[in-house]
């Protein structure tokens, strides 16, 4: 008796959550195709900044590391 009364309980666990899950989906604002088109573009247009911002300290350390090792041999 009380494996069949857990089992239920799961289910309702498990059932409840499902139903809330769809209930906050329904609130969700989704962003219209203009929004998502520029919001997109700023994504893109920030990780290609730092990409480069990345590419060019690295180059820069590169550089020191080369001349620090020229220094010591």
């Amino acid at each position: 008796m009380a494996v069949v009364k857990e089992k239920e309980q799961r289910e309702n666990v498990v059932v409840r959550t499902v139903r809330e899950t769809r209930g906050e989906l329904r609130k969700v604002v989704w962003p219209t195709r203009e929004e998502a088109l520029r919001l997109t573009a700023v994504v893109i247009a920030v990780s290609l900044v730092i990409g480069l911002l990345l590419f060019v300290a690295d180059s820069i350390f590169l550089t020191l590391y080369s001349l620090l090792l020229d220094l010591v041999s």
